[in-house]
């Protein structure tokens, strides 16, 4: 069972490694692809956050965001596969901050097919943090616990 279970971590994690080894060869000096991607998005995610809550997010650089993202997809995956909760807990963060913001379907009008591929994207994201979750609960519940047995003392009358 413990080695199906690692080929089972090895798959799961594929997803965020590959996609973090990606990003790390396309990083340059301006973060690559991924920060001319996610950009327009946080621009948005911004605008919304301020708009709704009246405070204003800090001013991050775009590549920097990148680079926090592969480097939790990067450790967290690596992590995982040798069956961390640390790792786990990397990247539901990730996932957590970055779904929303990446496959912001909520921002587009139902007809459009871009709405349709963003919603799939978002909910796989989502079908992902579940799995993670479900990880983590069956780590915490099946952990290694021994319980040891105490001695019953037996007292002596008499």
């Amino acid at each position: 069972m413990g080695f199906i279970s690692f080929v089972g971590r090895v798959l799961f994690v594929s997803v965020f490694i590959v996609s973090a080894w990606q990003e790390f060869n396309e990083f340059g000096v301006d973060g690559g692809n991924a920060a001319k991607a996610f950009e327009p998005k946080y621009s948005i995610f911004t605008k919304h956050v301020t708009t709704y809550t009246g405070k204003e997010l800090p001013n991050i650089e775009i590549k920097h965001i990148v680079a926090a993202a592969i480097a939790l997809k990067g450790i967290g995956g690596v992590l995982f596969i040798f069956g961390s909760s640390f790792g786990a807990y990397l990247l539901l963060i990730h996932l957590a901050i970055t779904t929303p913001i990446l496959f912001d379907f909520y921002n587009y009008d139902i007809e459009k097919p871009q709405c349709v591929q963003l919603f799939v994207k978002f909910t796989q994201s989502l079908a992902l943090f579940g799995a993670l979750l479900f990880f983590l609960g069956m780590k915490n519940s099946v952990g290694p616990r021994r319980q040891t047995k105490k001695k019953i003392t037996k007292t002596k009358t008499g």
